[in-house]
């Protein structure tokens, strides 16, 4: 086999490995032990998640959650008059994963961080959600979900991993 042959045919298993790895990687968000998730959210009224009430609009989630995010209690942490601000606080996810069958709550601490131009507009910002308690098919869950704000669109990215017990 000449050396050009050699490299089609290593090139061509490689590739063959990566795409059946990734296809383990893609596991069903059902499947207990560690889960990727990523999507979007946006801010909607109470009429689209009436659950409860929430200190901001309830963000509506897209993605690998489907539900509702609320904010049960929050407290302003920084702010300078150059726009950083900072807030923590916590808050609840009431939906399923996206195969409509994983379903319950979660509950997560969170840290806001951003920067606000003068007029008041976001600039950037960003969260972290470490997981801290679950309840139905959420019981017990640990992980974290990162948001990061898209100020140009008012989405909610987000992205993040969790187990299952």
């Amino acid at each position: 086999m000449s050396i050009s042959r050699k490299l089609i045919v290593n090139v061509l298993l490689a590739l063959m490995l990566f795409v059946s790895v990734s296809s383990v990687a893609a596991a069903p968000a059902s499947a207990r032990g560690n889960t990727q998730i990523s999507g979007v959210g946006v801010f909607v009224s109470t009429d689209e998640c009436p659950d409860r009430p929430s200190v901001y609009p309830p963000i509506k989630m897209a993605g690998g959650l489907v539900g509702c995010w609320y904010t049960d209690a929050y407290e302003v942490v920084l702010t300078t008059s150059s726009g950083a601000y900072q807030e923590r606080g916590t808050e609840t996810f009431i939906g399923c994963l996206s195969d409509g069958t994983t379903c319950g709550t979660f509950s997560t601490t969170y840290k806001f961080t951003a920067r606000y131009a003068p007029d008041g507009s976001e600039l950037h910002g960003h969260c972290e959600h470490p997981l801290v308690s679950g309840t139905g098919d959420f019981a017990g869950i640990t992980g974290q979900v990162n948001f990061k704000d898209d100020v140009q669109t008012g989405e909610f990215l987000y992205e993040g991993h969790f187990q299952l017990p």
